[in-house]
């Protein structure tokens, strides 16, 4: 995938010592180490702790008993904190931002909800702008290119099919910042756009579909790479009808999303699929809308309003009343599962929740591991693996007590 190009960003913060804490670095958790992080970026991270005369070459901060892992990238959120991406309000899509940075998301592509086409193109105009001022990491398309069949939470009457001219049409609109789209490969069209998308250096994401194993097999030899919320929104793994889900986990070439909130995918199912694909194939995600970090309620979904209950999310009313509409998930509640309900290693969860979808953003030679040179996105967690502290680009977002 082509990388995205960002506005020069301003001279970070002076040096800070991060010192005692455990540190997840791509070669493993190491104990009591250390991490120094000077003009927004890490300068180095040790396997010590500070000694007396870098302590008096800057600002000191003691961090024993706390865990820190790499800022979390989340590639697939539609909003949160009462905002929505498919808002076309800076304001409101900032709010989304904001919102999950709290919760140590410090990397995300903003994701729309199937709409008319001039209204994508208006929403994805105003994320360009966010995405090169460096806000955001990008835009994910989900929709309207996606199957009746399989629409979920998405308006039957607002979609079509993926004509690659239509889908040109949303990548111009993007300027640039474009990151994913999901497509349903066996619609009219669809293999021409995963190949459309393939040669543009966006992700083609197979997604709310109805396709079969042969037509998933397809997708993914004309240059598809990622499943969007694997087994959510298509059909079921059969004993004689595989269907997308066994070609999908079954290729290297595959990413697989995985919605880690209880509700989406029993931990038996989520523990099979981080099993078959291995984590590094794995790409924990929260597909959130506006009532992350809220209270239940009513809530927009881009066209559609949605009721949260009991922290789950479904559209109220209209032939889609029931479905389940995206989640309220936040990548540290993702992170604290993985490593308590899982059985997922801290190594595996920083796979799935910041190296991966990095990785696959084009975006990891800056940020999704604890590296000299990175930007310093990191994430504090006390010893239940709440979050206490989050830094984004050497800039406290969440400052730790005491700091």
């Amino acid at each position: 995938m082509a990388r995205q190009q960002f506005a020069q960003r301003p001279p970070g913060p002076g040096r800070t010592v991060l010192t005692g804490a455990r540190i997840a670095r791509p070669s493993g958790v190491v104990e009591r180490g250390r991490i120094t992080v000077e003009g927004g970026r890490i300068g180095d991270v040790h396997s010590r702790e500070v000694d007396l005369d870098e302590a008096a070459a800057g600002r000191v901060v003691d961090l024993t008993g706390h865990l820190i892992v790499p800022g979390f990238v989340d590639m697939h959120v539609h909003g949160g904190g009462g905002g929505s991406f498919s808002s076309a309000d800076p304001e409101e899509c900032m709010t989304v931002a904001e919102t999950h940075r709290r919760h140590g998301t410090t990397s995300m592509v903003a994701s729309t909800v199937t709409g008319e086409l001039t209204d994508l193109a208006r929403q994805a105009a105003v994320l360009a702008e966010l995405v090169q001022q460096g806000e955001l990491a990008g835009i994910h398309f989900e929709g309207p290119f996606i199957s009746a069949h399989r629409c979920g939470a998405h308006q039957p009457e607002l979609l079509r099919d993926p004509d690659p001219a239509d889908v040109r049409k949303l990548l111009d609109a993007a300027h640039g910042s474009a990151s994913m789209m999901t497509v349903a490969p066996e619609l009219p069209g669809g293999l021409e756009s995963v190949r459309l998308l393939a040669d543009a250096g966006v992700i083609a994401a197979l997604g709310h579909t109805d396709s079969d194993y042969d037509a998933t097999r397809r997708a993914i030899e004309a240059g598809a790479t990622v499943a969007t919320h694997l087994f959510n929104a298509m059909p079921p793994l059969g004993h004689r009808a595989p269907g997308p889900v066994a070609a999908l986990l079954e290729d290297e070439r595959i990413t697989v999303e995985l919605i880690n909130d209880g509700t989406h995918l029993h931990p038996a199912v989520l523990q099979l699929a981080v099993r078959e694909a291995g984590a590094g194939r794995v790409a924990f995600i929260t597909d959130a809308m506006g009532a992350a970090g809220m209270n239940d309620g009513m809530y927009p979904l881009g066209p559609m309003q949605v009721e949260v209950k009991d922290g789950v999310a479904r559209i109220s009313s209209g032939p889609t009343a029931g479905s389940i509409a995206g989640s309220t998930l936040t990548l540290d509640r993702a992170f604290r599962r993985a490593v308590t309900l899982d059985g997922l290693t801290v190594d595996q969860a920083v796979q799935a929740l910041s190296a991966t979808p990095a990785r696959l953003l084009g975006i990891d030679d800056r940020t999704g591991s604890l590296q000299t040179g990175k930007d310093a996105d990191l994430v504090v967690l006390d010893a239940a693996y709440e979050v206490v502290g989050v830094m984004r680009r050497g800039e406290w977002v969440v400052r730790p007590k005491g700091v």
